[in-house]
């Protein structure tokens, strides 16, 4: 009890807060650019699922708190969110040093937006009720509650992503020619389209374009687009609500079913995956659209059943290869054509060059610039571009994928990239296929397994080993530790 009372007094405190003309207007300043660098950054589909409901409620000693409607919102934002969050408002001012995120569950029975920081001071969670008491809530929760549409909800697509704002080139031109044969045709051309690549590179985008496409032609199709996310969260709301029957009604009645970001559901081993696997079988068997996306192909989706795996490969998988330098600086011409800004081609140029992760990257640095000078009144320059982006830029210049690495240390022992791959065991192959494992696992972001399927499909085991051997061997011969540090340097330089 007491614990509740805590939260409704601090609840009370942030309120006051709040209330304070100046205190709310700086806030509210700040978080509007914050959300503009979240929404180009995560996208539409997860800035509407999870960041929209966030409300500024006041900053105190340099800790803003921000308001969420339920604990679950918070411990997902916690978890995806929070650090960058707190990196995009420092840099918008760097005074804030920290956040906080409060539960007011007022906030999720009305709109979401300022007006969600209305709540009562006294809306905490309530402590756990009795059995019968939760039994008897679950039987008279409405249906509706689940929100829960049939019909295509363009309130939750992105205008700007569409097939005539989408800029093609090598990298993603297969995949662009598949979502629009999906989009343009009146039959079941491949199912699964199964769309992947790496973050940024268009996955969603396609995906949107494909219900404002059908939107579009007005083509009697009932079309649902939501993120896995959404999806999972849905299916733990219906379950929570008993109301599992409207869900499998609402998903196994559409036309065209959309899911975005399907790995966010791997290694979720309760009933999740299993509706998920029934609710594909039955749309399969209608002769149904079904269009996936997700961060790699369906054979490499770790902690998903094979059963679906095998599923998601039946159709059409079309993969989206990270950007050349020509598709992001027409990125970057058509982008700024569409705004209608003035950027010097030679800052563009740079951008190109300089930004290789992902579009959503490219964009965001875009937006920054030319927000800049239109705040401050200075013209956009390369000088103006470095400053502005450092950070954007340091941290580009530090990513390194394992192809680098394992050409570097090939060339550096004078063998061939083919051995890194290769079930040779000799030492002339071996250690130096161990040294690359260890730059690996330090310049990069992969994880044990995935650094194992890069090097001839080994078990993440090996690479532990590798690793283990490497930092043995530095500690005890110091001119292979030169050796090790050198090369870290060339590759992280």
């Amino acid at each position: 009890m007491s614990e509740h009372v805590d939260e409704t007094a601090r609840i009370a405190t942030i309120k006051k807060q709040k209330d304070s003309p100046a205190m709310s207007g700086a806030l509210d300043r700040e978080w509007a650019r914050v959300l503009d660098m979240l929404r180009a950054e995560f996208g539409e589909a997860a800035f509407r699922s999870w960041l929209q409901p966030l409300t500024v409620m006041s900053e105190e000693a340099g800790e803003v708190s921000l308001g969420v409607p339920t604990r679950f919102i918070r411990d997902w934002i916690i978890k995806n969110y929070a650090d960058r969050i707190q990196s995009l408002w420092t840099i918008e001012n760097p005074a804030v040093s920290g956040i906080d995120l409060v539960v007011v569950p007022g906030m999720g029975t009305g709109a979401i937006g300022p007006d969600a920081a209305k709540a009562p001071a006294d809306a905490v969670e309530p402590a756990p009720r009795p059995a019968a008491a939760r039994k008897s809530a679950l039987r008279i929760q409405p249906a509706e509650s689940l929100d829960m549409s049939n019909d295509i909800d363009t309130s939750g697509l992105d205008p700007r992503c569409t097939f005539e704002n989408f800029v093609v080139g090598k990298p993603n031109e297969f995949a662009h020619a598949a979502a629009r044969r999906v989009a343009e045709s009146e039959t079941v051309p491949f199912n699964p389209l199964f769309l992947y690549g790496g973050v940024g590179l268009g996955k969603t985008h396609l995906m949107h374009a494909i219900a404002w496409q059908i939107s579009k032609r007005k083509a009697k199709r009932k079309v649902l687009y939501l993120s896995a996310e959404q999806f999972m969260y849905r299916f733990i709301r219906a379950l929570r609500f008993k109301d599992t029957m409207a869900f499998k009604e609402q998903f196994r009645s559409v036309d065209v079913l959309m899911i975005d970001d399907i790995q966010f559901i791997c290694g979720n081993k309760d009933s999740t995956q299993e509706e998920f696997f029934h609710t594909f079988n039955a749309l399969v068997d209608q002769n149904r659209q079904i269009v996936i996306s997700a961060d790699k192909s369906p054979s490499d989706l770790e902690g998903m059943e094979e059963r679906l795996r095998s599923r998601l490969g039946w159709g059409l998988v079309a993969d989206i290869h990270p950007t050349t330098y020509e598709l992001r600086l027409g990125i970057l011409q058509a982008k700024a054509d569409s705004a209608r800004m003035k950027v010097p081609p030679k800052v563009m140029e740079f951008l190109a060059h300089k930004i290789t992760s992902n579009v959503r990257e490219l964009e965001g640095a875009l937006n920054r610039i030319v927000a800049h000078a239109d705040l401050v009144g200075r013209p956009v320059t390369i000088e103006t571009t470095h400053e502005l982006l450092r950070d954007l830029l340091r941290a580009n210049d530090r990513r390194v994928t394992i192809d680098e690495i394992q050409r570097k240390v090939a060339e550096h022992f004078n063998m061939r990239v083919a051995d890194m791959h290769s079930e040779r065991r000799a030492r002339a192959v071996a250690r130096p296929r161990q040294v690359a494992m260890f730059l690996a696992k330090h310049l990069t972001q992969r994880s044990l397994p995935e650094i194992g399927r890069k090097f001839g499909g080994r078990d993440h085991t090996t690479v532990m080993h590798a690793v283990k051997k490497v930092e043995e061997l530095m500690a005890s011969d110091h001119g292979f530790a030169e050796d090790i540090e050198l090369l870290r340097r060339t590759l992280a330089g």
